[in-house]
Parts: structure tokens; C-alpha cells; sequence
């Protein structure tokens, strides 16, 4: 649907015919549930929250309603406003995502302390964002992210519009000024602190762009089926183990098969780990940019590794789907692992999208199975 069609639907929609729609909808036993939510043939028409009143578009430009189906709603059983300047200059209904609808859990697992950090914040209107840092040597990396990632990703939009160059150059500023502050401190153990970073940028609803060095992951549920959209920062890659020997470092293997810089970090990108600078360790990180499509992406994860660790990419996908809400997804996968094992901080954020709930599939088949292959594995 053009953005013309979609604009002149929306001037049309106070109109008798589109109030009476709406009410009836509204009104009809059938769409109303013990809770007092809307549902059922509400999703008929799409509810547009503006200046407290409620009009009626029909998403494909004709008289007659289309199902909430067509572009995907959070679980089919709540109703949520459409994000109005998106959807008009997308020429398409675009759900809101919410903040508030958002789900974060934190796990510590074995180890003394957490040193995982999540964030979630919105930087402006029409911009969402998600993070998350694995701390080690100690917290005060992931502390320093957590506090002034956002700051710098702010200072760079206001020379920059492109998301990835944005990204990049927080990145980048969060490492040098984290060597600053670290360094104020003159102790040298400080400046073998680092974390990983994976921070995800959601402008207009649809245009996603995620960054990341390490090992923290972000993924995306589309269709029932897990998109990575971030690769690991280790060792083992051909790529990262050149750099890492063209600047002077070297690779080593412990006896658990686990790659290493210099025998001492298991990532060849962090932000901090000044003492493996000049070894090739580098804050740059890979960005990707996707289309969100509500209609077929469910939901977004951001993810430490002391969950990666033990589960899938798409095993997460499959037990998230299974879950009711994003809240519950998250305090699930959380204990999961833990369940299957883990002994590392755990972190996850889950952003719900359109499709929430529509696309659903079983992991009895496998649950059993790892039990038992986990309690074996740590024993």
C-alpha cells in the first residue's frame, strides 16, 4: 500500500461508516475476554491511538477490513496502537514496539558476581535501543558501557545519520574514553578489564541495525526460524586469527579445545583489554542492518554467552516461541540454562515484534535428551 493510499485512509477515517465499524467491533461480545482486553474481530480494523480518539484503516486501500494476520500482532489477543508517522511513510501498518512489553533477565550462575549488564532505553521517538555486555577481569567495563554507550551513540547521530557508521563510531569513542577513565585509577589491572558489546538500534519500528564484538549474539525469529545476525569474535575464525598474528599476537588452545589471544582472552574484539592492544585485539565491530517484517518476525534477542553456550540459536527461538509473553521468555531461557548447566552470568533482552506468538513449534522432542547430556557434561 503507498504511503498516498495509507495518508488518505487515515484522513478518511473519522467518517460515519469507519466509527461504526470500530464500535461495533468493539461492542461485540464475541471480541471482549474476561480481562476486559480486545480481541477476536477487533483485528478486523487497525486501532490508531490519536488526539484520544480511535479510527479505522483497512490496510490494503479496499472497503472491506483485513485481519490483524496480514502484517502480524503481538500475540493475537491484545490489541496495540500502529506507530502513525512510520506506517505513512512506510505506506504500511507498523505495530508499536513497546518498552514496557520488552523482557530482560540476568542470571548469575556459579560464578562470585555478575558482571553482565542489559540495557534498554529510548534515545528518541522513533528510536529504540537494546544492549547487552559481558564483563570480565572484573566489572568496571561493562559498568562504563552500560553508563555512556548511549551517550555516544546520542553525540554520534548528531553528525550522523547512518545507524552502522553511528554504531561504529560509539564503539570506538566508548574505547577510548574507557581507556581514559580506566587509567585515572593507575592500577594496571584495571586495564585488563574488557566485555563484549552487542547493541541493537530500532528506528521507525522497522529498521534494525546491530552491532557487536565478542561473543554476546543477537538473533532474529523470523518464521519459526532463527537469523543470526551477529558472528562470534574468536580465535578460531581464519579471518580474526590473521589479524590477530599480523599484529604480533599468537593463538593458543587450552585443554578444553577453547582458542585464546595470547593464552589469556577467548575473543579477538572487546572493548577494553588495553594489555592486548598491540596484539590485535580491536573495539571495530561488525554491524548489520535487516528490515523488520511484523508480519513474519516474532521477536529479537540479545544474548550472553553463558546461554549461547549451551543453547542454540534455534533452540532459543523455540522455547521463546513457546512462552507467553517476553517477560516470561526471558526468566525462562534464563533458567534454562542454568537447568542445562551453565556456570556463567546468563543475560538475555527479548524484543517482541509483529508476529509475537504466530509462529510456534515443540522442543519436547530434544529437552529430554539434553538433560541428560548436561548432567554428564558438568558432573
Amino acid at each position: 500500500m503507498s504511503s498516498t493510499v495509507l495518508f488518505n485512509l487515515l484522513r478518511c477515517g473519522r467518517c460515519t461508516i469507519a466509527r461504526q465499524t470500530f464500535l461495533t467491533a468493539r461492542s461485540s461480545p464475541e471480541t471482549s475476554t474476561a480481562s476486559g482486553q480486545v480481541g477476536g474481530a477487533l483485528f478486523g480494523v487497525v486501532a490508531v491511538r490519536q488526539a484520544s480518539r480511535s479510527v479505522s484503516i483497512n490496510s490494503n486501500g479496499s472497503s472491506l477490513p483485513v485481519t490483524w494476520d496480514s502484517f502480524g500482532i503481538w500475540d493475537n489477543r491484545i490489541e496495540e496502537p500502529i506507530l502513525l508517522p512510520s506506517s505513512i511513510k512506510y505506506g504500511k501498518p507498523i505495530p508499536q514496539v513497546s518498552l514496557s512489553r520488552v523482557g530482560c533477565a540476568s542470571a548469575l550462575g556459579l560464578r562470585k558476581q555478575n558482571e553482565d549488564r542489559l540495557r534498554v532505553a529510548r534515545i528518541h521517538d522513533n528510536l529504540l535501543y537494546f544492549a547487552v555486555f559481558d564483563g570480565h577481569a572484573g566489572p568496571h567495563a561493562a559498568d562504563y558501557c552500560y553508563t555512556f554507550m548511549e551517550k555516544f551513540i546520542r553525540d554520534a547521530l548528531e553528525e550522523e545519520d547512518d545507524l552502522e557508521k553511528v554504531l561504529k563510531k560509539a564503539f570506538l569513542d566508548t574505547d577510548k574514553a574507557l581507556h581514559t577513565h580506566l587509567s585515572y585509577f593507575n592500577n594496571a589491572s584495571f586495564l585488563t578489564a574488557g566485555t563484549t558489546a552487542t547493541v541493537a538500534l530500532l528506528r521507525d519500528g522497522v529498521e534494525l541495525v546491530v552491532a557487536s564484538v565478542g561473543d554476546s549474539r543477537a538473533m532474529l525469529c523470523r518464521r519459526g526460524r532463527a537469523s543470526k545476525l551477529t558472528k562470534d569474535h574468536t580465535p578460531d575464525r581464519e579471518d580474526e586469527r590473521q589479524r590477530i598474528q599480523r599484529f604480533g599476537g599468537f593463538v593458543t588452545w587450552n585443554s578444553v579445545g577453547q582458542a585464546n589471544v595470547n593464552g589469556r582472552l577467548a575473543m579477538t574484539r572487546s572493548i577494553g583489554d588495553f594489555h592486548l592492544k598491540n596484539s590485535g585485539v580491536i573495539a571495530e565491530p561488525d554491524t548489520k542492518r535487516v528490515t523488520v517484517h511484523h508480519a513474519n518476525d516474532s521477536f529479537l534477542a540479545l544474548t550472553t554467552d553463558g546461554i549461547n553456550f549451551l543453547l542454540s540459536d534455534q533452540e532459543i527461538c523455540d522455547v521463546i516461541s513457546q512462552c507467553q509473553d517476553p517477560t516470561e521468555a526471558a526468566d525462562v531461557i534464563t533458567q534454562q540454562a542454568l537447568q542445562y548447566g551453565s556456570e556463567d552470568n546468563s543475560t538475555i533482552i527479548v524484543v517482541p515484534f509483529g508476529a509475537w506468538g504466530k509462529h510456534q513449534s515443540s522442543v519436547s522432542g530434544y529437552s529430554m535428551s539434553r538433560n541428560f547430556t548436561s548432567s554428564g557434561r558438568w558432573a
